[in-house]
């Protein structure tokens, strides 16, 4: 597909990531199954094979669902009635298993348009050349 895009800025890729996109043209489809990534765009033909986004969306899941579901654990804790363990298996492991579930996806459309807005790097390391310092 040799039609020319117009340059895309960052934002914007991260948003389209962000909802499951593609970077470049923000039709396509970024994932065929939950997590599982298209080989390419559907709509402009990027390839996405390059763009790997390894254990960064899973680090940074956690990473957001802690800083949401400790607080509440420790407001409930403080200012609660000292619940029973029971309570909190009830309610915080369906919360964490939920945000999980739902932010994962969307954090590995964002990293994968993070990769794309870098493609210099993301592109010599693919053709095996030495990237830039």
């Amino acid at each position: 597909m040799s039609e020319a895009f117009a340059p895309v800025d960052f934002l914007t890729a991260l948003k389209r990531g962000w909802l499951g996109r593609c970077p470049r043209c923000g039709e396509g489809r970024l994932f065929g199954g939950f997590l599982k990534m298209q080989a390419h765009c559907s709509k402009c033909g990027l390839g996405l094979e390059p763009f790997r986004a390894d254990d960064a969306p899973a680090y940074f899941t956690i990473l957001v669902v802690g800083h949401i579901v400790v607080p509440l654990v420790l407001a409930v804790e403080r200012y609660g009635d000292t619940p029973p363990l029971w309570f909190h298996a009830a309610l915080w492991l369906p919360l964490s298993v939920i945000l999980s579930l739902v932010l994962l996806p969307r954090i590995k459309g964002a990293v994968i348009a993070m990769l794309w807005t870098h493609r210099p790097l993301a592109s010599a390391a693919h053709r095996g050349a030495e990237p830039m310092p």
